[in-house]
């Protein structure tokens, strides 16, 4: 995480504010084995978020604060319910679940329709390329349309969250894209 916080501090002007990440994705995506990468916890016995889950990194008088929030569909509604001052919106996908493919391109969609969220830059996690049955991200984005977007920058890493690959990448594009606050 200290490479995270250097590359926050060389980018942000004024270390006092604080940033809100929001980090969504249907269950088993792999959101909460992310945010263990992020804070360099054990990822190795990770279970579903019933809930949320948060993560805060206080170096220097920055604060980073990342919010994880389930993704079973009976938790999806509540999802607006932690929109408000995001400062960068991370979806994460599985890229393995074929099945699901469709669904979370419509929850994604959903999401960016929403006020609150209007303009807020996109980081997309194609997560578990591990898998001999993942798509490619290149792949993923074309399915869920990011090509289209044109409200807000956006970026797709792809990333095994289990093992950090790719985590980093999509950090720093995090970290290059945050939106100056007034």
């Amino acid at each position: 995480m200290m490479g995270l916080l250097s590359i926050l501090k060389k980018l942000r002007s004024n270390p006092e504010k604080e940033l809100r990440l929001l980090l969504l994705g249907l269950d088993n995506a792999g959101k909460t084995t992310i945010l263990r990468q992020l804070a360099s916890e054990d990822v190795s016995h990770v279970t579903p978020t019933a809930g949320f889950n948060i993560k805060s990194v206080l170096s220097n008088g920055f604060k980073l604060n990342v919010w994880d929030i389930g993704g079973q569909r009976k938790i999806r509604p509540y999802w607006r319910n932690y929109f408000e001052n995001t400062d960068i919106l991370i979806y994460v996908v599985d890229c393995s679940d074929h099945q699901r493919l469709e669904e979370t391109s419509l929850e994604l969609t959903e999401l960016l329709q929403d006020d609150k969220l209007r303009g807020v830059p996109l980081l997309v996690y194609a997560n578990k390329q591990d898998l001999a049955s993942a798509l490619p991200a290149s792949e993923v984005a074309q399915l869920l349309g990011l090509h289209l977007i044109r409200d807000r920058t956006w970026q797709i890493q792809a990333c095994v969250a289990t093992d950090g690959t790719g985590i980093k990448e999509g950090m720093e594009w995090v970290c290059k894209n945050m939106p100056t606050k007034k």
